[in-house]
């Protein structure tokens, strides 16, 4: 019986928190912190252990100092707590001095803000996809030179890029005027690369594509979800459907899950006692446990 087994690498996607300062909620309406804090205690109480948080853009949505602060308050000490190393990346509502000051410990710059992060043979890379006074997404021909030559020697277990300004279509009206600008630029550098999957936010609704032969995985916002069934010409905002995702890297593929934000209930006569005794089983008893023909295991 075949099975893939545990994943080489697991990574939890985070996307566009848009905290304000003071703990203001966001138009007035949504506590960008209660969500975050809710999403990080579900997953700490999953057991599940990542080796890195990635945070693709919108951290802050006026690009205020306390807010990075507040944010990091939240962030860091559950991620040392499930052993996991925090990636940030920029987005259109961030400041890039501001950030580099408050999450990085590095000095105020506008310089965009990249990263080469290695998880064992893994490598995830975070570019800076913003254009500072602007919502629409560029990446400059000095940081295309920089992916080019980090791409020119391949990671043992390939590589995945993070960036704010996903590199596919979005059907939301007014969004195309948004999205990444010159693709084709940063196709050719992907192209043919071990570069393994795209993540990206800026969205606020979940997604996927394919780009240059890559995988692209967008997660939904904390903050607030886009309706991308609302009518041509208005744009709605849920105060539900925030999620975050798992991505978990095995050997041949990439696998990426969306994890609604929520309280669920137990699935009726499947209690830890139940799971832990199929548990105990070999591959095949468990196939038997499972069939049409043989009454599941008695909880």
């Amino acid at each position: 019986m075949f099975q893939y087994g545990e994943p080489l690498h697991t990574i939890i996607h985070i996307s566009d928190t848009h905290f304000l300062a003071d703990r203001k909620p966001l138009y007035g309406a949504v506590d960008t912190d209660a969500t975050l804090t809710r999403a990080l205690r579900q997953l700490e109480a999953s057991g599940i252990r990542p080796e890195a948080l990635v945070f693709t853009g919108d951290i802050a949505d006026l690009g205020e100092s306390d807010a990075y602060q507040r944010i990091r308050g939240i962030v860091e000490p559950a991620a040392e707590r499930l052993g996991a190393r925090v990636l940030w990346v920029m987005g259109n509502h961030d400041d890039r001095s501001r950030l580099r000051e408050q999450l990085l410990d590095e000095p105020a710059a506008t310089s965009p803000v990249v990263a080469s992060i290695r998880l064992g043979g893994l490598r995830v890379i975070a570019l800076d996809s913003s254009v500072p006074g602007f919502h629409h997404g560029e990446l400059s021909s000095e940081q295309l030179q920089w992916l080019r030559a980090e791409l020119a020697v391949p990671a043992p277990e390939g590589t995945i890029v993070a960036l704010h300004h996903p590199p596919i279509p979005t059907s939301i009206p007014l969004m195309p005027v948004l999205e990444l600008q010159r693709q084709h630029e940063l196709e050719a550098v992907i192209e043919g690369t071990d570069v393994r999957a795209i993540l990206g936010g800026h969205l606020h609704y979940s997604t996927n594509s394919m780009f240059a032969g890559v995988p692209v995985s967008v997660a939904a916002a904390t903050c607030y979800t886009m309706d991308a069934t609302a009518p041509r010409g208005e744009l709605r905002g849920l105060g539900g459907g925030q999620s975050f995702t798992i991505v978990q890297v095995y050997g041949d593929r990439i696998v990426h899950s969306i994890v609604p934000i929520g309280d669920f209930p137990q699935v009726s006569g499947f209690d830890k006692a139940f799971v832990d005794r199929v548990y105990a089983l070999s591959a095949d008893e468990q196939l038997e446990a499972f069939s049409r023909q043989v009454p599941p295991i008695s909880s």
